[in-house]
């Protein structure tokens, strides 16, 4: 099956967050791709992978990294695909340096942004499936059910949570 979504992280350091957006795509069966590639150190690679994307029938793209963060930005710069960026915990500033970069793009080169770490490595996944689903009514589906779960899982808690008072 061809791949509906291409994650890139900048560092092979970055797989154990990464995993979380692998985890919820298997979950909701998307067909991926998920490679390292560097904005700084292979930006020729970086590019191939982004034009291969494009050709293969990739919808969405996600791009995670840490410190400058300027991958998921320079991945839109070459795209009109969504890309959706990751800023990770990978510096001094606990991911507050990476979330700044990536969410001040310039007009006219959005990047989607989510949260530090594996909280926005599983939004990230996330939001790119309700973008698939948005022609895919399976898909919906399994996010409409998803929901559902999320829901009775809260109100499940708090029946606990208010029967030990």
């Amino acid at each position: 099956m061809k791949p509906k979504v291409l994650i890139i992280m900048g560092s092979d350091s970055d797989l154990p967050v990464m995993e979380e957006t692998a985890r919820i795509l298997d979950e909701f069966a998307v067909p991926y791709t998920m490679t390292v590639a560097s904005a700084h150190r292979t930006p020729a690679r970086t590019l191939k992978l982004i034009k291969e994307a494009e050709k293969n029938g990739v919808d969405v793209i996600i791009g995670a990294a840490g410190m400058a963060a300027h991958l998921p930005g320079v991945i839109a710069s070459h795209t009109i695909l969504p890309v959706i960026g990751i800023p990770l915990d990978s510096s001094p500033f606990r991911g507050m340096d990476a979330l700044l970069s990536i969410v001040q793009m310039p007009p006219g080169i959005p990047v989607a942004t989510v949260s530090v770490g594996k909280a926005g490595a599983r939004n990230a996944a996330i939001l790119a499936i309700q973008i698939i689903a948005r022609n895919d009514p399976k898909l919906t589906k399994k996010l409409l059910d998803h929901r559902q779960m999320m829901a009775k899982e809260v109100e499940e808690k708090a029946g606990r949570i208010a029967k030990k008072r």
